[in-house]
């Protein structure tokens, strides 16, 4: 990687960012108000989808992955082929670990451990949510997370695009076989449109800034100036969130519990292997942080969807993977904060 890649992931975090968690607890807290208060508001947002993506959402999701893309240096992509471990590992864990173990997990807490709580009938629905979960790796809102842990900037771009190439042709067939059908109906207009907003289109920004700027300090300048953003986005998409199931939140307080409970089980013990996986390997720890948190994080917007086409609306699939939704952001933050405690054990530089 350049210089100029390594000092950008060096930058510390701020004070807004150090605090992050508290103010993500304080926009769950708003959304559950809104959410139970406003209604009309709520169903206003939730009602601007094209293609089951929400479009309020995505222009949020924008929002924080663009000032990671204006970091994004293109002539030091050619140094990545260069360091393959942290894209093996990243390839590994999401199609050849995750899948099958969150499926374990489900099988496992749903038809034993929960089985005196959960009629069968319930406990097949959410089991095949979780599995679309466990499915559907992260692609927006990893660069939230590789900019909390000051990860390299090109290379996490590279494994999400890499990863989100590989979901085309994966996704599918291993949904299908852990749910025990031959046939699946994949909304591909969601997965093509959610890759377009949150991948093409921000890093076609961030390429067109980087241009105007025409310096490196003028970008590191901006970059400076606009990074708040980014959690700004990240506060508010939780309060949306929050806001929109608030309703089942409350309800069903118990199941919810149990549902989350193989989901956090799963992502630290993903998080484990991936990142124990890049330590034992060498991998610096600016390609290593990230490439844990890709394997940890879920594309929800697509499991979710996809829950919805294949067993409806109001589905205990569906619900399991908004589930998913309200657990990933303080697993996140927590396994981010763990990362970043951890940086010194890591080799710095190339591996």
């Amino acid at each position: 990687m350049t210089d100029s890649s390594v000092n950008a992931a060096a930058t510390p975090l701020g004070s807004f960012e150090r605090w992050l968690t508290l103010w993500v607890a304080l926009a769950m807290v708003l959304g559950l108000i809104v959410g139970n208060l406003a209604p009309g508001l709520v169903s206003a947002i939730a009602g601007a989808e094209v293609a089951q993506i929400n479009l309020v959402v995505a222009v949020l999701i924008w929002a924080m992955v663009y000032p990671m893309m204006v970091n994004v240096d293109f002539g030091a992509v050619a140094g990545v082929a260069r360091q393959p471990r942290g894209l093996l590992i990243t390839l590994a864990v999401n199609w050849l670990i995750k899948p099958f173990t969150m499926a374990l997990l489900a099988v496992l807490f749903f038809e034993y451990v929960f089985a005196a709580w959960i009629s069968p009938e319930d406990a097949q629905q959410y089991i095949a949510g979780l599995i679309l979960l466990g499915a559907a790796p992260c692609t927006a809102m990893v660069f939230v997370w590789s900019q909390l842990v000051r990860g390299d900037a090109t290379y996490t771009l590279v494994q999400v695009s890499l990863n989100d190439l590989v979901m085309v042709v994966a996704f599918a067939p291993i949904v299908a076989l852990l749910l025990g059908v031959t046939e699946i109906a994949v909304p591909w207009q969601t997965l093509v449109m959610a890759t377009v907003l949150y991948v093409v289109l921000p890093l076609a920004a961030g390429m067109l800034t980087r241009r105007m700027l025409g310096s490196q300090a003028a970008i590191d300048a901006f970059s400076a100036r606009i990074k708040p953003w980014s959690m700004i986005g990240l506060i508010a998409t939780v309060a949306i969130l929050f806001g929109l199931q608030g309703e089942v939140i409350l309800n069903r307080p118990f199941i919810i519990l149990l549902i989350a409970v193989p989901i956090v089980i799963q992502s630290y013990g993903i998080f484990a292997v991936a990142y124990g996986a890049a330590y034992a390997m060498g991998v610096p720890h600016r390609i290593a942080a990230p490439c844990a948190l890709i394997g940890t994080s879920n594309f929800f917007e697509l499991a979710v969807a996809v829950a919805i086409s294949l067993f409806g609306l109001n589905s205990g699939a569906a619900l399991a993977t908004v589930v998913g939704v309200l657990v990933e952001v303080p697993v996140m933050l927590s396994l981010a904060a763990f990362a970043s405690r951890t940086r010194a054990r890591f080799a710095q530089e190339s591996a």
